[in-house]
């Protein structure tokens, strides 16, 4: 409970929280920031670190000078490529061995080998779309390694998603982090940005449900 408590103030809090970090590691900052998206999208038991928000925070502080844009975004792409593929190999290795039984209900090779013919089909989209999904883009490629989605594929889809997440967040912070409004009312972008994030697959999911 109380790690739930200091990540929500993290999340909510994110430009203070990352001023402290700069002001306490310096150029450490950069294998922290590294570490912390890797996690964000490598490891599928923690969909819940800040991801959005943060390369937007992180926007911000490099257009102040504190940190080195350029820099950030070859880091944090090839932190973000990592931790897809990590997550990727995870669910190959374990995929196999959770679908087991051919008389389970859910877990069967039936519905892995159903997973694997959507991600053939559909994965490509599926990777890069997920990426812009808190929670989502942590479980996308951990599924897609499940469904044996072919590599070579999801390598590609994998790069492109993740170089198009880190410098959408990352620039738009660099660019607009520093109007006026923006820096007084940082709690409320935060929450606007986890809104915006969450609403289209909140939205499909009312309209499969309608059509249904």
């Amino acid at each position: 409970m109380d790690f739930i408590k200091s990540l929500i103030d993290f999340i909510l809090h994110i430009d203070k929280h990352l001023g402290d970090i700069i002001a306490q590691y310096g150029l450490w900052t950069y294998a922290i920031l590294f570490l912390i998206i890797f996690v964000e999208t490598g490891l599928v038991v923690m969909p819940l670190l800040p991801g959005d928000s943060l390369l937007f925070a992180i926007g911000l502080f490099a257009a102040q000078g504190s940190l080195n844009v350029f820099t950030l975004f070859v880091l944090l792409s090839i932190a973000a490529i990592l931790g897809d593929t990590v997550n990727y190999w995870i669910g190959k290795y374990v995929g196999p061995k959770i679908f087991q039984s051919e008389k389970s209900r859910w877990l069967n090779r039936e519905h892995l080998q159903r997973t694997h013919e959507f991600y053939e089909k559909y994965g490509g989209k599926t990777i890069i779309i997920a990426r812009f999904m808190p929670i989502i883009r942590t479980f996308a490629p951990f599924v897609a390694g499940i469904g044996a989605m072919s590599y070579g594929k999801f390598i590609l889809y994998n790069i492109v998603g993740g170089i198009a997440w880190i410098a959408s967040f990352l620039f738009l912070g660099y660019f607009f982090g520093n109007i006026p409004i923006i820096k007084r009312n940082f709690t409320y972008v935060v929450f606007g940005i986890i809104i915006l994030s969450v609403l289209p697959p909140v939205i499909e999911y009312f309209r499969t449900r309608k059509k249904n």
